[in-house]
């Protein structure tokens, strides 16, 4: 009785979703119809963007190196905090509800809150620039960040923590230990996936004026220049499979 329940509830929820995914496709005015007639505009639009305009290109080092140090100072200022907030928010670890549930209270407030919310919002604190980017990249990856760093800690073999604890380590002891090399692993490539986030995410707030090369984009967009516009997205290639190159070899080398 116990499985054809169980088999019911699964059609039940799978005709659910194609319920809702039929009423979205009505709700969001989805048509194919109007796409292909709106074919011939973006043709014209990608067609005005050719050749590249090559002689952009020395000034878009600049803005590239920007947004990428945007990036690594956002994510590094973001483990910092995540950390111990991870260690915080971890079931296994939190001896003190009202930590706990204040630890997650923030986990979950800096995930839900967009990141272009947070660079408009240190943008009208202290100015346009790659500054407000970055702080708004560290705030926002505290969601993720502790979020998955406290899953880790809550997945680790007990184990070895109770044998240190049985021959007196401390609380650090433990932790230094006991915790981190079970959890390193997991730290590093989560941590290795929001950089490679926010590198895609400073181009997005360079277009709300912080800074990098996601300004240079906007601007170019506003004067409708099309031929830099695509020089802009080429340099945003090559930097974001650049960061995904190293990112894989520093996986494959410590991970």
């Amino acid at each position: 009785m116990n499985v054809f329940v169980k088999k019911n509830n699964r059609w039940l929820l799978l005709l659910g979703f194609l319920i809702f995914v039929i009423w979205s496709l009505y709700d969001t005015n989805f048509s194919l119809r109007d796409l292909a007639f709106g074919l011939p505009n973006i043709w014209y639009f990608i067609s005005q963007m050719f050749p590249p305009d090559i002689e952009s290109f020395p000034k878009l080092l600049k803005p590239a190196l920007v947004t990428i140090e945007m990036a690594v100072l956002g994510t590094s200022f973001a483990i910092i905090l995540s950390i111990p907030l991870g260690f915080i928010a971890a079931r296994n670890m939190s001896k003190n509800k009202v930590t706990y549930i204040l630890s997650r209270g923030i986990i979950a407030f800096t995930r839900s809150v967009p990141d272009i919310v947070f660079a408009l919002i240190f943008i009208s604190a202290v100015g346009l620039g790659p500054f407000p980017g970055t702080l708004a990249l560290a705030v926002h990856s505290i969601g993720m960040l502790g979020k998955l760093y406290a899953e880790a800690v809550e997945e680790i073999d007990p184990l070895p923590l109770e044998a240190i604890t049985s021959v007196g380590a401390n609380s650090i002891q433990r932790i230094v230990y006991g915790v981190f090399p079970q959890v390193l692993p997991s730290f590093i490539a989560t941590t290795l996936y929001r950089l490679d986030i926010n590198i895609r995410s400073s181009v997005v707030l360079g277009l709300v004026g912080a800074g990098g090369i996601g300004f240079e984009l906007l601007t170019s967009m506003r004067l409708f220049k099309y031929q830099e516009i695509l020089s802009i997205l080429v340099v945003i290639f090559i930097m974001v499979m650049g960061i995904e190159w190293i990112s894989s070899r520093i996986r494959s080398k410590i991970i």
